[in-house]
């Protein structure tokens, strides 16, 4: 399938959930996650969820890490539309972000990071048996992830297709993707 194609399946099927699974679907995720071993993480990237895209609650994953793993920066994103490109800002706590014309919660202002990112928790709508993901479109996490050396980790609530057939050499690879299921580990193949 190409993005376009998934971009719409995928769009359905999420639309398709109700706020209970939504709920159920991002504890597991966040169950898989605090397996990893964070000892050597000193920043992590993690979006903020569109609720009404019925994104993984990541708010979840803040917390957690904030009780269990203090010490590690925590980043979220702020797009920049005309650009396309994204900024990054220290978490400034969820009654510190406002919506943007897009329904998007951000930072409006706050401490500003520049350095490096051992981890990026990135949003998808559906990912391919390689690990390339199918996002929104615009090419945020692509254009980042482009010269960063971190790893990367996609959250979906569904598994794989089979193979997504317009991806392209901007297109980022993720390490690793979550679902409820299981983590799914592209790291180590070669493609």
């Amino acid at each position: 399938m190409t993005k376009k194609e998934l971009r719409k399946v995928a769009g359905e099927q999420r639309k398709l959930l109700s706020e209970a699974e939504v709920a159920v679907y991002s504890r597991a995720l966040l169950d898989h996650f605090s397996s990893f071993d964070l000892s050597g993480v000193k920043t992590i990237h993690i979006f903020i969820p569109i609720a009404e895209k019925k994104e993984p609650d990541t708010f979840i994953f803040i917390d957690w890490l904030a009780i269990h793993h203090p010490q590690i920066k925590i980043i979220v994103p702020k797009a920049d539309f005309n650009t396309a490109l994204m900024s990054h800002y220290v978490y400034p706590g969820k009654e510190a972000l406002i919506k943007n014309l897009y329904n998007i919660l951000e930072p409006q202002k706050g401490e500003l990071h520049t350095g490096e990112v051992d981890m990026v928790v990135i949003p998808m709508l559906a990912f391919d048996e390689r690990g390339y993901r199918v996002g929104y479109g615009k090419g945020f996490y692509d254009r980042f992830l482009l010269n960063v050396d971190t790893l990367k980790i996609g959250l979906s609530f569904f598994g794989p297709v089979d193979l997504i057939a317009d991806v392209n050499e901007y297109d980022a690879r993720l390490d690793l993707c979550i679902t409820p299921e299981k983590i799914y580990e592209f790291k180590s193949k070669k493609y």
